[in-house]
């Protein structure tokens, strides 16, 4: 009992707020973008696009679902060979009608093509099957199977495949390849009765079909690969998925056209790397094996890329390989910077691990570098590869990592970018500036215009890799799904992870600010040109939280300045194509951090009259009750719960600013009753610190984590310490002579003292809250000590405020108890 009135003191204060008001923590926001979770200079597809389906990224299984090839595209292709026909009336006829039309091409017998839609009667791939009736009657055959292989799958209403009416599907078109004598069309007979058989769960069936007809071919059709791959699934269904590894693998290698589906059966085989490479009869199988082994592998792997070049040396493979690495280890050395975090939801996560524990990371991480840039040099040197040079660049960009800028910058050297391919030559030009932007990075002076043509370069990439998405703007940022947004990530990052924090390093917020916007804009024109709509969470925080009146200054004095070809200027012309109303609603909101409402009050009617001010919500309340309304001029006893009003009742930035420089000119003209004002103003600062119901005049979020950090931002001083509402009380009640105002003021004193024991102490842990642990103890103390509690007790114990207070204030009342 005794420690539950102890505890008491920090509940009744402290926790209550932490849990009631969490609804209204802002600092939230949607899913983790499995392409955009660590700061990544590196472009996954560097050494080109045919494996970059199985780029790196730890958060999902495969980088992209897409094939390098089109399934649809290779069989219409072959098609239109065969009969010597236009490719694109046979992808239409094939893969581009509605399912009425369909049905009329399952029916058709080459003697009525008037039934079917006009745009067809001129159709050239309709007009050879007419002629050649083996090809038509293939064709109409395979469109009756079509209904049987592609029946779905409804998880609440399952309804099993029509295996007996596959089987007979099966037998017949064995039937018509046993029959036929043309090799293309013997061929896909047999694929269809392979995949019949695979479907009624015939797989001893489907395994003959293939041994007996399929494989002879001597065709180099697509069609092999695809019956092949129901052959590996037949062998692992009958009890030997280390064979039907090797064959899946096979199937990789040979169909890009269904090489993601190939890579994914051969993990559902979970077949170790060692079963399916006994099967391999040769170096460029074993390469795939081990290739494929390295693609499902998201810890550090030295082995397989090692493999892969003894193996094959000459494949893409290594390239593909390499770059993964490079991109793991991008993930473990490479940190984001505090002021832009990558994801929101690392802002509050703490790992726990000791430093003994990091360092030894930290060790294994570089020796996996060192073993990377190794292998980066033996390429390069040995010319196997068809593109050494990226080696050479491999080993620049990994030197630039450890910090080695003399190495890096020498690596690079010796590349003649004038004979780079496309893609080597943009991740030249990137390590290039990243070469050059290490003064930045350290924060020394830096000749800022010597990346102005590299900069002005990557703006015109990342603008025309957004191209298609500009009609479909999002304007509440999300770069979820940024998979194919490279040099969009590669230029916030770089402003946001290098050049602003550089600029942060100098004292220079302003030009911070400027960098970070300039990271988020995606688009060379927007449809709507809002500030805060335009801006990530991490840009949109900077801005918020950072920018004083006198950074704001200078950033107003960027936009009314003429446009200038220097990093100045490029950074600029981000910020002029957005609207004045949220930058001068934040101009404005720093002068109330400030208290200087004069110039707030100016600031504010620049902003638009239907502008709508910031104003949060309860996400726990009822939806008519989930909006908050401030109004910092209403007294209350308790934080919590804390006061909201009603809507008819609030109070806004504008009209608060103006209200408080009434005030304080009062506090001037009207001597006589200055005490009161000073009140009324210390109340309404008050109000708009963390445990107000004002706080979003002064913050644009709450968070249940603030109570928990200590002080960082400028307005901190008065959010999360009440040192301006302190000064205010304080003068207040020496400018009154009445006992019961000066009790008043004496309690929202020991309330503002109290703010501070809690910014000293950090109490919302609850590893603190064990009553032997020495630090709580100490924060117990200190709270006991609160000076104006004393005082009030001593001095005003009889004021009629006094027992108001003691009867609706529980903590105050364990002071009062207390012997």
């Amino acid at each position: 009992m005794k420690t539950f009135k102890k505890l008491s003191i920090t509940f009744s204060a402290f926790v209550f707020a932490y849990f009631a008001e969490i609804a209204v923590n802002l600092a939230c926001g949607g899913e983790v973008d499995p392409y955009d979770y660590y700061v990544s200079y590196f472009h996954n597809n560097t050494q080109g696009d045919e494996y970059t389906s199985f780029a790196f990224t730890e958060m999902a299984y495969l980088y992209s679902e897409d094939n390098v090839a089109n399934e649809a595209e290779i069989n219409s292709s072959e098609w239109a060979k065969y009969l010597d026909v236009n490719e694109k009336d046979v992808h239409k006829v094939m893969y581009n009608v509605d399912s009425a039309t369909s049905v009329k091409l399952a029916g058709y017998n080459g003697k009525s093509i008037n039934e079917l839609p006009d745009s067809l009667h001129k159709n050239t791939y309709l007009l050879a099957l007419t002629k050649k009736k083996n090809a038509l009657n293939y064709y109409t055959f395979a469109k009756s199977c079509e209904p049987l292989a592609n029946a779905t799958w409804n998880e609440w209403n399952p309804e099993p495949r029509d295996s007996t009416a596959m089987e007979t599907k099966a037998k017949e078109a064995l039937k018509l390849a046993m029959a036929e004598e043309n090799d293309f069309l013997k061929l896909r007979y047999a694929y269809q009765s392979a995949r019949m058989f695979h479907y009624s769960g015939n797989f001893k069936d489907c395994k003959m079909v293939y041994e007996k007809y399929v494989k002879p071919s001597k065709s180099t059709s697509a069609v092999k690969g695809w019956a092949e791959a129901l052959y590996a699934g037949s062998v692992r269904k009958l009890g030997n998925p280390e064979e039907a590894a090797y064959i899946f693998s096979k199937v990789f290698a040979s169909n890009p056209e269904r090489r993601t589906q190939a890579y994914k059966n051969y993990y559902y085989t979970s077949s170790p790397v060692n079963g399916a490479l006994k099967y391999a009869k040769n170096n460029d199988e074993k390469a795939n094996i081990w290739a494929i082994n390295g693609f499902g592998n998201s810890d550090t792997d030295l082995e397989s890329l090692q493999k892969v070049y003894q193996y094959n040396p000459k494949s893409l493979l290594n390239g593909a390989l390499l770059v993964r690495e490079i991109n793991k280890l991008e993930q473990d050395l490479i940190k984001d910077n505090d002021i832009a975090k990558i994801g929101y939801n690392y802002y509050f996560s703490d790992s726990g691990n000791s430093k003994k524990y990091e360092d030894s990371m930290q060790n294994l991480n570089l020796k996996h570098l060192n073993q990377i840039r190794d292998f980066a040099i033996k390429l390069a040197a040995e010319k196997k590869y068809p593109q050494p040079e990226l080696g050479t660049l491999t080993a620049s960009y990994l030197s630039w990592m450890e910090n080695k800028d003399v190495l890096a910058s020498n690596y690079l050297k010796t590349l003649n970018p004038d004979r780079l391919p496309e893609k080597l030559l943009n991740q030249y030009r990137i390590v290039d500036l990243l070469i050059k932007s290490k003064n930045i990075k350290k924060g020394n002076q830096f000749n800022e215009n010597d990346l102005l043509p590299t900069l002005k370069w990557l703006d015109e990439k990342r603008f025309a890799e957004n191209k298609e998405q500009l009609k479909n703007q999002n304007y509440y940022y999300n770069w979820a799904g940024s998979a194919n947004s490279r040099f969009t990530l590669t230029a916030r990052n770089f402003y946001q992870q290098i050049l602003a924090p550089a600029y942060m390093k100098m004292g220079d917020t302003a030009k911070a600010a400027l960098a970070m916007v300039k990271g988020d804009l995606k688009y060379q024109t927007l449809n709507e040109n809002s500030l805060f709509k335009n801006m990530s969470y991490q840009t949109t925080t900077f801005w918020q939280k950072y920018l004083s009146p006198k950074s704001m200054q200078r950033l107003a004095s960027f936009k009314n300045s003429k446009p200038a070809n220097d990093i100045s200027g490029l950074l600029t012309k981000a910020l002029n194509i957005l609207k004045d109303d949220d930058f001068y609603e934040l101009y404005g909101t720093t002068y109330l951090r400030t208290h200087q409402y004069d110039k707030a009050v100016t600031m504010f009617n620049k902003v638009s009259a239907n502008y709508k001010y910031f104003g949060p919500e309860n996400w726990y309340a009822s939806e008519e009750e989930a909006k908050l309304y401030a109004n910092p001029f209403i007294e209350t006893i308790n934080d919590f719960p804390k006061k909201y009003v009603s809507s008819k009742k609030s109070i806004n930035k504008k009209v608060f600013a103006a209200e408080m420089l009434r005030l304080q000119k009062l506090t001037l003209t009207d001597k006589k009753n200055a005490s009161l004002y000073y009140y009324k103003m210390a109340n309404a600062v008050y109000q708009t610190g963390y445990y107000g119901n004002s706080w979003f005049l002064i913050s644009y979020d709450w968070s249940s984590y603030d109570n928990n950090s200590t002080p960082k931002f400028g307005y901190d001083v008065d959010y999360k310490k009440a040192q301006t509402a302190k000064v205010w009380y304080l003068k207040a009640r020496a400018l009154s002579t009445n006992a019961d105002f000066k009790a008043k003021c004496t309690f929202m004193l020991a309330k503002c003292a109290q703010k501070q024991i809690i910014m000293n102490y950090n109490t919302l842990s609850f590893s603190y809250y064990d009553a032997k642990d020495v630090k709580y103890q100490n924060f117990l103390t200190a709270n006991y000590q609160n000076p104006y509690f004393k005082e009030l007790k001593l001095k005003y114990a009889k004021t009629p405020f006094f027992a108001a207070a003691a009867g609706e204030c529980s903590y105050m009342k364990d002071f009062i108890t207390r012997k």
